[in-house]
């Protein structure tokens, strides 16, 4: 099992990249940076590639929608090309206030939208001219709806790797079955592993009946916060408030689907109550009302005993990479957590 963080926003960056090179010492195996609507996380990573020499460098997430298909071949394989081999290319749907609020485009498709995304950019990786016709995407644009000189190319460059490796953020049905098909990793925030088989074992069976064998094993990547702790109440208390935001307001009172993952693991009541109160700006009261077991569940916080059971738990359900959290406010005492984490793995 490999180790890997989240590097946060919010501070200077040349901080964050002194702190990736240091995680990188510690051992640390992945970094993985989102985007939702801060700074964009491409010309940041490209700058951690130049700062790293090793650890795999990840996007978590970039936004179907944010980019044409061919523009987000070409980012990958850039990354891929000036990180010499290390990036895993972290896409999703997002959301509808992100997808339409920030980048101006109709959300919806996503589970179709994914798959001929998937298609073009290994497409364009293997070099070959770029032709596709499906129901969200036509390339060359066909002369009806332009100009008609527009012809099928291939990428100038030749890629480091053909076969960059693709990671999804899903948590519907249809998108766990179609990243179980095609891709290498999936990403399943929140993850409650006692819940997994229940919630989408269906799913993932479906899609792993489809899957290429030349893919391997779906690799099962999770964000957790983390803390080797004896007193947990103050260290759950800190991870709470994250659960609190995405299920109470992350996405509308009728279309939030961390809310509807949380009903999902049998949390429907305190669900609800979290998004009246977060939604009626009683945002303190909404992380109180975060049940401790869930946050206990989707969380390596704890003695060493125990969070060595939960990452043996991890192991044997098929993740491949833990992306923890450390819930620490200084980079020595995340740094520390991180040594802590490689020395129970290893």
């Amino acid at each position: 099992m490999r180790i890997g963080t989240i590097l946060g926003h919010g501070r200077p960056f040349h901080e964050l990249a002194s702190e990736a090179a240091d995680y990188e010492s510690a051992g640390l195996d992945s970094a993985t940076l989102g985007e939702a609507y801060s700074f964009d996380a491409v010309s940041q990573l490209g700058y951690l590639a130049a700062r790293t020499s090793r650890i795999e460098l990840a996007t978590g997430i970039l936004a179907l929608d944010a980019r044409t298909p061919a523009t987000l071949a070409m980012t990958a394989a850039g990354l891929d090309y000036v990180s010499e081999g290390r990036f895993r290319l972290g896409i999703g749907a997002s959301g509808p206030q992100v997808v339409e609020g920030f980048h101006g485009a109709p959300f919806g498709g996503a589970v179709g939208k994914t798959r001929e995304m998937i298609e073009i950019c290994r497409t364009v990786w293997r070099r070959e001219p770029l032709r596709h016709r499906g129901r969200h995407y036509n390339v060359p644009l066909p002369a009806d709806r332009g100009t008609g000189l527009g012809k099928p190319l291939k990428l100038i460059n030749h890629p480091v790797r053909p076969d960059i490796p693709v990671s999804i953020a899903a948590l519907g049905d249809q998108m766990v079955e179609l990243t179980a098909e095609l891709a290498q990793g999936w990403e399943p925030i929140f993850f409650h592993p006692e819940k997994m088989h229940e919630v989408w074992g269906e799913a993932l069976q479906r899609g792993s009946a489809k899957r290429d064998p030349a893919l391997d094993e779906l690799n099962i990547i999770v964000r957790l916060p983390f803390a080797i702790v004896e007193d947990t109440a103050p260290w759950l208390d800190r991870a709470r408030p994250q659960l609190a935001l995405y299920i109470g307001g992350m996405g509308s009172r009728d279309r939030n689907f961390y809310n509807t993952l949380a009903c999902r693991y049998g949390f429907a009541d305190e669900a609800a109550k979290i998004q009246d109160l977060f939604l009626a700006g009683r945002h303190a009261e909404a992380t109180a009302a975060v049940p401790d077991e869930l946050v206990r569940a989707t969380s390596l916080i704890g003695p060493a005993t125990y969070v060595s059971e939960r990452i043996a738990m991890l192991d044997e359900l098929g993740v491949g990479l833990l992306n923890v959290v450390p819930v620490a406010s200084e980079h020595a005492e995340r740094l520390a957590a991180i040594e802590t984490l490689r020395s129970l793995i290893a």
